[in-house]
């Protein structure tokens, strides 16, 4: 990585957690000049990560852009997703922050499918009728997984899209963080016990729509759609 850097001008980095992320930072900040360079984070990692690397960054001379990277948006004008949240002049943590607490609406939309598919079929109202409600009503991500479910990708596919470590980290810096403003988060608190059970089901090969599979095996049917 470090004579990847000494060649490159702008530097992306997307690493799985947060020790990797500073280890790196550290160990190439150490080892060649990085002054002039751009470094453009997209890992997700804890808010005061971030505030780290930026001042790593700053004290080697170095430019650091916090890009939160999500699939759902578009950032670096239109180049990686949707659209911009423009952060310029805030703390870099406050992209961090954002990305992590955005992961927690997934992680609800995913619970709230999971359940409702799973009485959908206990109940005999059959998946594909609630598939085409919310086709009609939560277009985008609520049908992306919904279908996913159904189709068993959750549990066929040989890689994880969304592997549940990284799912489980998100969520232990999401609760950790909440915990320090004086809140729970009870319904990510729900769906990390949910993650931890495709963890002993699936291993690293579990995928965080697998809350399905979970929810399913807690309610009598297969873990497998």
């Amino acid at each position: 990585f470090t004579g990847a850097v000494e060649i490159a001008d702008i530097i992306f980095t997307c690493l799985a957690d947060d020790n990797a992320m500073t280890q790196t930072v550290d160990d190439v900040s150490r080892a060649t000049n990085i002054e002039g360079k751009l470094f453009v984070d997209c890992s997700t990692v804890h808010p005061d990560t971030t505030d780290h690397l930026a001042h790593v960054f700053a004290k080697a001379g170095a430019e650091f852009v916090r890009s939160s990277g999500h699939p759902q948006w578009r950032t670096l004008d239109s180049v990686m997703g949707k659209a911009n949240i423009e952060f310029s002049g805030q703390p870099c943590s406050k992209a961090t922050l954002l990305k992590i607490i955005a992961n927690t609406l997934i992680l609800n939309i995913i619970e709230s499918l999971a359940e409702g598919h799973t009485m959908a079929e206990k109940s005999g109202l059959g998946n594909d009728n609630l598939h085409q409600f919310i086709e009609v009503m939560f277009p985008g991500p609520y049908t992306a997984y919904s279908g996913r479910m159904m189709s068993g990708d959750y549990h066929k596919r040989k890689q994880p899209l969304f592997a549940v470590d990284l799912a489980r980290k998100d969520a232990r810096h999401a609760m950790g963080i909440a915990q320090v403003n004086g809140m729970r988060l009870e319904d990510v608190e729900v769906a990390d016990k949910h993650l931890g059970d495709v963890q002993s089901y699936m291993g690293q090969k579990g995928d965080i729509a697998g809350i399905y599979g979970a929810v399913r095996e807690k309610s009598g049917l297969n873990f497998e759609s």
